[in-house]
């Protein structure tokens, strides 16, 4: 008898779990390959597609992780002037839905701040995708994920094509895969919009995005949010709200990395201008910030790995000062691949030190 009740009251609970909405958080395990046991999505992890998913997607994880973020985790500490650990709000320009690196590289920001052309798309859901679609549907968000798990970096025009190929559309699937294989629990996501003065808005503009907010083992919550604007000179006049909106998070900090060296373009000053202003630590690679605009009674500039010069789509961004930068102030090697130059050996990487309050941007010729 005892059996037969245990036996009702574990299929009562499971058939339960099945008619509750999957959280979001649920959503990011199932889409990460992790497993989501207890959970509305628990029947249909038992499917051979997703069975897959999980299987080849935790195999790119386990290199990433050894190859990459195990040594970022070692390396920070001694290198980053404390802003691996600073909770300082984290400005990511260009960085498409790359939390990835973003949290890795500053794991306790209490704000990151992410944009790029990408569309924001909607939450996903699993459940909606059309029977029999859900292994193109994962297949095609792991092909998604191959630049920046190979290279550490989205392969921009690929990754347009990628986000818009199947049901699971927009950054916010990527950026739901990343938080959950990084250890952390999405709490809420909510769509959202910025008016001109850069507050929130309830009605939609032309500035789109998505706030995730999301808590790490023992941690405290965290707020990511990501935009789609652009961020040229004329993409900030016309919709102002974006830079107002990093503006009312006061002094932050910089990650920059394979941003396609819009900053050593006229036509990107503004938003290069911003970061010099408002950035405690700026930590990039060459696409970044140009050498020239860290400024030395302003800035402490910290050089890291072989400066190799741009890959050949970008060779007209090549920075004499830098490489000289790199040969006789070099503060150490680096252990792990970054940037459009993904060879380890290639790679280099700078850490920008504000000297004294954060600087104001100085008007350097173009």
């Amino acid at each position: 008898m005892k059996s037969w009740i245990a036996l009702f009251a574990v299929t009562l609970t499971a058939s339960l779990i099945a008619q509750q909405e999957p959280t979001p958080d649920a959503q990011a395990r199932f889409l990460a390959g992790l497993p989501v046991e207890g959970t509305a999505l628990e029947s249909l992890s038992q499917e051979g597609s997703w069975a897959t998913h999980a299987k080849e997607f935790s195999k790119a994880w386990q290199e990433i992780e050894t190859k990459q973020l195990a040594k970022i985790h070692e390396w920070a500490p001694a290198s980053m002037a404390g802003a691996d650990a600073d909770q300082t709000p984290l400005f990511y320009f260009f960085s498409g839905p790359d939390i990835l690196y973003g949290n890795t590289f500053f794991p306790n920001a209490s704000t990151y701040v992410l944009c790029g052309l990408e569309p924001v798309g909607s939450p996903p859901d699993v459940t909606k995708i059309a029977k029999g679609s859900l292994g193109a549907s994962l297949s095609n968000l792991r092909k998604s994920l191959d630049a920046i798990l190979s290279f550490s970096f989205f392969k921009t025009k690929d990754m347009k094509n990628d986000l818009t190929a199947t049901q699971l559309t927009g950054t916010l699937p990527v950026l739901y895969v990343f938080l959950a294989r990084l250890g952390h629990h999405i709490d809420s996501v909510e769509l959202v919009s910025l008016n001109d003065d850069g507050v929130i808005a309830t009605d939609k503009t032309k500035t789109s995005g998505a706030k995730i907010v999301f808590t790490k083992p023992g941690g405290t919550p965290q707020t990511l949010y990501y935009f789609s604007t652009d961020l040229s000179n004329w993409g900030i006049k016309t919709h102002p709200g974006f830079v107002k909106f990093c503006g009312s998070l006061g002094q932050g900090n910089t990650f920059a990395k394979a941003a396609s060296y819009l900053m050593h373009m006229k036509e990107f000053s503004d938003a290069r201008d911003f970061l010099l202003a408002s950035s405690r630590i700026i930590v990039q690679d060459d696409s970044g910030i140009p050498h020239r605009y860290f400024a030395p009674e302003r800035w402490w500039v910290h050089c890291y790995g072989h400066y190799a010069g741009p890959i050949k789509m970008f060779e007209k961004d090549y920075q004499a000062d830098l490489a000289q930068a790199n040969k006789t102030t070099t503060s150490g090697p680096l252990p792990f691949s970054f940037g459009y130059q993904w060879h380890s050996k290639e790679s280099s990487l700078v850490v920008a030190e504000a000297l004294k309050s954060v600087p104001k941007a100085v008007p350097v010729k173009d």
